[in-house]
């Protein structure tokens, strides 16, 4: 449990959510929670899973992940939620937004395989996102700015509904 507040510590300290305003077409207080707890538990889990090492079609932690095995992972053991098993699948779930609309939870996609969307991670915020890069690497943080990865950004998809009122029950709001 020590692990896990410390990396909430590490995570929204420094970066509060903004303020909602109090108008009739804004989220309800327990929809805001239960959103702000769902993306909580994803980036706490993503960051679990850091140092992993990479293994092509890999879906376990112990024997490695690739990028899409580490997305259905954090995914379902935080929020209980089944994805598709391919990144290109991935991308056809939820609402699809531009590298400007990116929240913490939301998936990003990258042509690195000279194919859109053959590659996949999760936004954690301020331009950072979480991986399972390529043969030899191991699960870790990078930078959307990076040369790289900016130009092979193929955009994101937000599979979190703000309306969302209980993060331990949402699996099955979350897909549109």
């Amino acid at each position: 449990m020590h692990f896990r507040a410390t990396l909430f510590a590490l995570l929204f300290a420094a970066a509060p959510l903004p303020a909602i305003a109090e108008t009739p077409a804004q989220p309800s207080a327990t929809a805001v929670a239960g959103y702000t707890h769902a993306v909580q538990e994803l980036a706490i889990e993503a960051l679990s899973h850091l140092g992993i090492s990479y293994r092509w079609g890999g879906e376990s932690r112990e024997t490695g992940l690739d990028c899409s095995g580490l997305v259905r992972n954090v995914f379902r053991n935080a929020i209980g939620l089944d994805l598709p098993r391919t990144a290109a699948e991935m991308a056809t779930v939820g609402d699809r937004i531009k590298r400007n609309e990116l929240q913490p939870g939301d998936l990003v996609f990258f042509n690195t395989m000279r194919r859109a969307f053959s590659h996949v991670g999760i936004y954690l915020g301020e331009g950072k996102f979480v991986h399972a890069p390529s043969s030899g690497g191991k699960v870790r943080v990078e930078s959307l700015n990076v040369s790289y990865w900016s130009k092979r950004f193929n955009g994101g998809r937000r599979l979190l509904d703000e309306s969302l009122t209980d993060g331990g029950t949402i699996a099955a709001a979350l897909l549109r």
